[in-house]
């Protein structure tokens, strides 16, 4: 098994629901005399796709064991063999992950059968539903199947015979998956390692043998990539100045700008307009269209003869969203749009010729297209594979967490389409005016790691606080939070949510609240606001944000009260370092660099940028922009930057040896796992902080 696999969110697993019946307990001189399996698949139990039979065998069953199942030997009377059912269980089971009650039971009877047939068992990755139920409520008094069904109000099923404890199990796993997501276990891996705790349950069942085995990395889909679509944005490929010709123009006019400008398209439609508002000709459509009509259609409308809609990709992508659309859509030409969406340029094989294409180059493409939650938590799984495989091929470290939040971007925009038409099929009607979503924080910046939950925020163009629009969208943005959190981006804390009053508003709302926020003067007033100004949109009218985002810029330059409260805010930069110089790390024996280092960069950032009027997304972007100003402090500035990228860098190394190991990945790190070089380089970064406190001030004071 891969580690995609363990990276998957419970919820959504491709798994198998097994039992067995048997002459006994001991697994050793044990048979098997009934099997059964059902599939789980989307977060449903797949009752029609489910494998029973009788198993055929030449020993006596014990009264005791025929008192529980009821099964005796004329039962078996007819039955296959173990030998006959064997190729069928395999393949039923195959690339599953086998959930049970006590399923270590029924692997070691299905591995002590499988050698009696001389043949080698390997044991599936497995979940114990017994386990899990620890897990999610430690102080039941009884964690057997009937305990267990009755808690969760779970139907009664066929107990004591192997198709009816198979589907009990899986419906008590389904019912516990939301339980243990409250938990903080999420995935597979951390369910896994967590049931690794528990040392009193399974006691005696099986060998420790069959144990909840990690998934080694053999096939994963990830094992290298060609790193340059994930360094490169479109803009850097494109070609600038694309011909865009009336809806008037002939065949012939559009065929000589095609030929004397050296173009393999023209696009047709307005010039400002959107790409939904254009069409495409392209050489291959000429081609067809001389085909057809020989010369008569060079005096047709080119238009008669161009493609819609023009698929586009914004500027700002990477190059490997550009790769992975084309190869979803099967075309060979891509429009580039700008922020304003209007078309600034195109995108063509040639261009792309010599980029390799992989797995995870189609992950924002299968986002795109995922038909609901769970196919989204199976595609959100790739995530750390793709940056597990990016890392390795020595791409900074900032640079994958500028890929993982463009993805978190893609997630949260498919998450809103998912819940807009739930709602639209439950009689709510569609949006009641254009509106946009919006990423803050560190996905705002583009920055984005592997240990997030929800920063996101919502405007629409009408409507007042607590009115008829508002209501709406107030419904949009509580579906939307419930899909992320299912998929894996937890709920904030914090509230900092478009499901919340504080976080979602018209656009005459949120300016009201930004004029608020320059002109209070108390702290409390302020906690959350300074990462609205990080925001960027990922779906919906991304023009109308854009702007507000640049008003709100504009507005915060230069007001240093406003900017004061919120160095106020953010406090003294914490204490990294021990009085010897260690690194200060907690009980565990790990440091959090969140809190110690990076938090403290990236609110000095964002103060020196908001203060001098450089609007920039990315913590790097705006300390650039603020030296280039010559205010002073070029050289700390300078060595920040540096340390933020080796923040990061090491964050993101420990996230992903935890999300190998079965944790949830944090923002805490382990020095024994970076290295001599980096701790060494660790401490001198830490022991700098003290240079953000004196650079807000003589900033805010010049």
């Amino acid at each position: 098994m891969s580690n995609l696999l363990q990276a998957t969110p419970l919820f959504a697993i491709r798994g198998v629901a097994i039992d067995a019946e048997t002459t006994g307990l001991d697994v050793k001189r044990a048979r098997m005399i009934e099997i059964a399996a059902v599939h789980l698949d989307g977060g449903r139990l797949d009752r029609a796709n489910a494998f029973q039979s009788l198993v055929a065998c030449d020993v006596e069953i014990p009264a005791r064991a025929h008192a529980v199942h009821g099964i005796d030997r004329a039962a078996l009377v007819g039955a296959p063999g173990f030998d006959q059912l064997y190729p069928g269980i395999a393949a039923f089971i195959a690339g599953r992950i086998v959930i049970g009650h006590t399923i270590g039971f029924d692997i070691a009877m299905l591995q002590h059968e499988v050698e009696r047939l001389g043949q080698r068992f390997i044991p599936p990755l497995a979940l114990d539903i017994r386990l899990l139920a620890q897990l999610a409520e430690p102080g039941l008094p009884s964690y057997s199947l009937e305990a267990l069904g009755a808690w969760l109000d779970i139907p009664a099923q066929e107990r004591h015979r192997a198709l009816g404890d198979a589907m009990a199990a899986g419906l008590v796993f389904l019912a516990l998956a939301p339980r243990l997501r409250d938990r903080g276990i999420r995935t597979v891996g951390e369910a896994i390692a967590a049931s690794r705790r528990i040392t009193d349950a399974m006691a005696g069942a099986a060998p420790p043998a069959w144990e909840l085995r990690a998934p080694s990395a053999d096939g994963d889909p990830l094992p290298k990539l060609d790193s340059y679509p994930y360094r490169h944005r479109v803009r850097e490929v494109m070609r600038a100045d694309p011909a865009i010709l009336p809806e008037t123009t002939p065949v012939a006019e559009a065929l000589a700008a095609m030929a004397g400008r050296g173009l393999s398209s023209v696009f047709i439609g307005e010039p400002l307009a959107g790409p939904g508002e254009m069409a495409i000709l392209t050489e291959r459509d000429l081609l067809r269209a001389m085909a057809r009509e020989g010369a008569a259609a060079l005096a047709q409308p080119a238009v008669r003869f161009a493609s819609r809609p023009v698929v586009a990709i914004p500027a700002e992508a990477f190059l490997y969203r550009a790769i992975g659309r084309m190869s979803a859509r099967s075309i060979r030409h891509l429009a580039v749009t700008d922020a304003q969406d209007r078309i600034v340029g195109v995108v063509t094989p040639l261009k792309l010729l010599q980029l390799r294409a992989s797995t995870a180059v189609a992950l924002g493409d299968d986002i795109d297209a995922a038909p609901d939650a769970p196919a989204l938590g199976q595609i959100w799984a790739r995530l750390p594979l793709m940056a597990r495989a990016l890392l390795a091929e020595d791409v900074p470290a900032r640079m994958i967490a500028a890929v993982v939040a463009r993805e978190v971007g893609a997630l949260t925009r498919r998450a809103t389409i998912l819940a807009e038409a739930e709602l639209v099929a439950a009689g709510a009607g569609p949006a009641p005016c254009a509106y946009a979503v919006l990423v803050l924080g560190s996905a705002g910046r583009g920055e984005s790691l592997l240990a997030m939950d929800q920063d996101n925020a919502l405007i629409f163009a009408e409507g007042e606080p607590g009115g008829e629009a508002d209501q709406w969208f107030a419904r949009l943005g509580k579906r939307m939070a419930a899909i992320l959190d299912e998929v894996g981006v937890p709920l904030c804390k914090g509230g900092v949510m478009a499901s919340q009053p504080d976080f979602r508003g018209s656009v005459a709302t949120w300016r009201q609240r930004i004029a608020q926020w320059l002109s209070r003067s108390n702290p409390q007033d302020l906690l959350s606001v300074d990462i609205v100004f990080d925001f960027a949109a990922v779906h919906g009218d991304r023009a109308m944000a854009e702007q507000l985002w640049r008003d709100a810029w504009a507005a915060a330059k230069g007001q240093i009260p406003f900017l004061k409260l919120l160095a106020e805010n953010a406090g003294q930069p914490a204490a990294g370092l021990t009085l010897f110089g260690g690194l200060r790390t907690e009980d565990d024996g790990r440091i959090d660099l969140k809190r110690t280092g990076l938090k403290d960069i990236v609110t000095t950032a964002r103060l020196l940028a908001l203060h001098h009027g450089v609007p920039r997304h990315t913590t790097q972007a705006r300390l650039e922009a603020v030296a280039e100003l010559g205010t002073g402090g070029a050289g700390d500035l300078a060595e920040i930057e540096r340390d933020h990228a080796l923040l990061v860098d090491c964050i993101l190394s420990q996230q992903l040896a935890d999300i190998a190991a079965g944790l949830s990945p944090s923002n805490r790190v382990a020095p024994g796992t970076i290295g001599k070089a980096r701790t060494a380089a660790l401490k001198q970064a830490l022991g700098r902080l003290s240079i953000l406190e004196e650079l807000r001030r003589d900033q805010l004071s010049a």
